[in-house]
């Protein structure tokens, strides 16, 4: 079969939504005689009948109904696609999609994404949240083109996927000045029987932490475990207990939530994973936050 001529398909599609020759040869601007012989053309080159006559009016066969129906969506789809063509402002943004792990920092995250918005070639940055092994299921079938994770991705998942290291961080304990001074001790003894606020089990320092304070011998009492970051500091505004969070972010999180710092744990660190398809970092915007991650953030 020859190639599909869309001229022919124009002149069908028309035909067959106005019910006659004479009034698509109308709308069409040509002779009906035209039309009839290139509907002529299109019926032998499909090898099939497309219309049947009914009195003055021509009526759709079984198959002409199927390739109206694929018709139909041809020229939506061609009518989409101008209409994006037209709207400069579609044009104009890449789409930039990024899902980001829920034991991540929102104000991590968002440091980090920041430069992809100032490239010379515009971005419309579509951010995710969730599960890590969610979000590799939509990296793996091209709905995400990064992951923002504090760990590599998991080993027993079957996803073509690369880990990149983009940096890591001590942490520092805060808590509202209040609270502080109520805890007489110098830091880290005053942890001990101290409310504490603990990130949840699926953030990759949960059990850092566990194990940090086992080592210095510290007791504190946990009053709350916390799978989303941002409300594990809101319920540390509110002096429900003391918090870990990453040392390079402290600066913020002393200002954004009115909080002081306890002291700091060098040796307890987090970190922090860029996860592409790509085994080297090629997409501006990616290459973007991995310049961000090393020369600012974490340098």
């Amino acid at each position: 079969m020859a190639a599909l001529n869309f001229k022919h398909l124009r002149y069908f599609w028309t035909v067959a939504k106005t019910g006659s020759i004479a009034k698509a040869a109308v709308l069409l601007h040509l002779a009906p005689q035209s039309i009839s012989g290139q509907l002529t053309e299109f019926a032998e080159s499909l090898g099939v009948e497309l219309f049947r006559k009914v009195g003055r009016n021509l009526e759709l066969t079984d198959m002409g109904h199927r390739v109206l129906s694929y018709a139909e969506e041809i020229f939506n789809t061609s009518d989409a696609l101008l209409d994006v063509v037209a709207d400069k402002t579609m044009t104009s943004a890449i789409a930039y999609r990024v899902g980001c792990s829920d034991s991540v920092s929102k104000l991590i995250a968002c440091r980090l994404v920041e430069p992809a918005l100032r490239l010379a070639e515009p971005v419309r940055l579509i951010c995710r949240e969730g599960r890590l092994a969610s979000l590799v299921a939509d990296l793996a079938v091209h709905k995400l083109d990064l992951i923002i994770a504090d760990r590599p991705m998991p080993s027993h998942l079957s996803v073509r996927g690369y880990n990149h290291l983009l940096g890591e961080s001590g942490m520092t304990v805060f808590a509202t000045a209040y609270l502080a001074a109520r805890l007489k001790a110098p830091f880290p003894a005053c942890l001990n029987g101290a409310p504490i606020l603990l990130p949840g089990e699926d953030f990759a320092i949960h059990q850092r932490v566990l194990h940090w304070l086992e080592k210095m011998g510290l007791h504190p009492r946990i009053v709350g475990e916390f799978d989303d970051s941002a409300m594990m500091k809101a319920f540390g505004q509110s002096g429900a207990g003391v918090f870990f969070a990453p040392t390079v972010i402290a600066e913020q999180v002393s200002t954004q939530y009115g909080v002081v710092q306890l002291g700091r744990v060098d040796t307890l660190v987090e970190q922090v994973y860029a996860i592409t398809t790509e085994r080297r970092l090629s997409h501006p915007a990616t290459v973007a936050i991995s310049r961000m991650a090393k020369d600012k953030l974490f340098a």
